[in-house]
């Protein structure tokens, strides 16, 4: 029901308070339409501002997406040439230890147990204090360091010049077997006065 002059009239209220009844009945009205209509303003924004906040929180997403893979990407490379330069290494440490006369087991217990982070290599893939490093592991490692000698023939008996040395009665008297005894003394026969 609607608060209009006529409804005040059959009410039996005085035409002066009608008209003060209206006004007053209108600004109120008023001041509630102009809330109405700033609330349905904001309300027309509400899908607009949605879909910003929607591409803003996908865009985040994407970024914490982007970033941690970035990071994944970054530690791999990191990974991988980290991976490199100890091969580098293992490969000019395993050439050092040749140098050194050491065995294959006593290099494959270098490469083990060497601490690479005090290595250092220069830009051809050499290593820095080669020389320290040779001494080290030569003290560090004298069990495993192989030895190869040239001998020349003893001086106390020479080469027989490719014939079997002579036994003596007593040696050829001391063979045990009667049969290669026979033999050794066939082959003596000026020992035994024949």
């Amino acid at each position: 029901m609607a608060l209009t002059r006529k409804f005040l009239q059959a009410l039996g209220i005085e035409d002066s308070k009608i008209e003060s009844i209206i006004d007053a009945h209108t600004e109120t009205v008023d001041a509630l339409k102009k809330e109405r209509d700033a609330y349905k303003a904001e309300a027309d924004k509400l899908p607009e501002v949605q879909a910003k906040l929607d591409k803003a929180q996908a865009a985040a997403k994407d970024s914490g997406e982007y970033d941690k893979l970035k990071q994944e990407y970054d530690d791999y490379k990191t990974e991988v040439a980290k991976e490199k330069a100890l091969a580098a290494k293992k490969s000019a440490l395993r050439e050092i230890a040749k140098d050194a006369g050491l065995s294959e087991a006593g290099i494959a217990k270098v490469l083990k147990y060497h601490d690479y982070d005090k290595m250092e290599l220069d830009d051809k893939g050499a290593v820095k204090e080669k020389a320290a490093l040779l001494k080290g592991l030569k003290e560090e490692w004298p069990e495993y360091i192989q030895t190869t000698e040239t001998k020349g023939a003893e001086t106390a008996t020479p080469p027989s010049g490719g014939k079997p040395a002579r036994k003596t009665v007593e040696e050829i008297m001391a063979i045990e077997d009667d049969a290669e005894r026979q033999a050794e003394i066939a082959r003596n026969l000026d020992l035994f006065g024949q």
